[in-house]
């Protein structure tokens, strides 16, 4: 399948299934884990609330829950809340059901265009330009090669197919890590992200595939320090929560800096935080995260 096919596919699992009203149903995707990635339920539900919001408000923030592991051959159902329709701000909350159990709920609140004072502070970090850098397809595939038979062996099918197969998203780390000797780094990554095609001018859709891309590459940074990765053995890394702020109005099919540092990890647990930047340096969106960071020594 060629990447814009990837693609097509990405957006048709976000856009999701009316069913009823307020009620949504999407398809899950197997990434290699078994279980459902955690930005697919991010995204879904961030776009199942944007589909009971008048269009002219736009998402401002969200704040979720991951409560279960997601089963990635199931698909999962999405019921939305109206709590509040103000005159400036719509809220929404979203609890995402597989099996009959909550497995995830978000809340999300949308804003009307409204002026004001702005700045930004950092500014974009100073980082090799996308252009220049090997995509994560090309990196794994080097990483592949370089495995014993007995080691290929091990990882999932699905995961190989991900590793070396076309992508929705063409994600470019700037300093990458190797997942079998990470060695021991400071909290800080950068990536760059663009889909691999364009996208409907639909803002909202740009804004679900970017909470759905924010999942990646977060909570790992907060394990760098500790020269352990998500594949190391012993490690059982899940998403806790997962919270999210947009700023200003950007495309995701253009290229976008996630800047990304994880401050803390204690009491088996990590957290990360997270900016996005357009290329020519705006920030656009926030992120946090908390996350299982548990060694279990074997």
């Amino acid at each position: 399948m060629q990447a814009s096919d990837k693609l097509k596919e990405l957006l048709t699992i976000l856009r999701l299934e009316r069913i009823e009203e307020n009620i949504f149903r999407g398809q899950s995707q197997n990434l290699g884990w078994g279980r459902v990635f955690g930005g697919q339920v991010v995204g879904q539900a961030l776009s199942a609330a944007e589909q009971t919001v008048p269009k002219e408000r736009a998402v401002h923030s969200l704040h979720a829950y991951f409560l279960r592991p997601g089963d990635a051959s199931k698909p999962i159902v999405y019921t939305v809340d109206p709590i509040r329709n103000g005159r400036s701000f719509t809220t929404r909350r979203v609890v995402a059901v597989q099996d009959g159990r909550p497995i995830f709920n978000l809340a999300a609140s949308f804003q009307v265009e409204e002026g004001g004072f702005e700045h930004q502070h950092p500014r974009m970090p100073a980082v090799p330009a996308p252009e220049g850098l090997a995509s994560e397809t090309a990196i794994g595939q080097q990483y592949l090669a370089r495995l014993t038979v007995k080691e290929r062996d091990r990882i999932p099918s699905a995961m190989v197919e991900r590793i070396t197969g076309a992508r929705p998203i063409d994600v470019r780390p700037v300093d990458p890590v190797d997942p079998k000797n990470p060695g021991v780094r400071a909290p800080l990554r950068q990536v760059w992200f663009r889909t691999n095609g364009p996208l409907p001018d639909d803002h909202s859709v740009h804004q679900y595939m970017l909470a759905y891309a924010s999942d990646f590459h977060f909570l790992v940074t907060a394990m760098q320090p500790h020269g352990v990765t998500w594949l190391s053995p012993g490690m059982q890394v899940a998403s806790l929560d997962h919270a999210m702020w947009f700023h200003r109005p950007f495309r995701f099919d253009e290229w976008m800096l996630y800047d990304i540092e994880g401050p803390s990890a204690q009491n088996a647990r990590g957290l990360s935080h997270g900016r996005w930047f357009c290329q020519d340096g705006r920030l656009v969106a926030s992120t946090m995260q908390e996350g299982l960071m548990r060694d279990r020594g074997e």
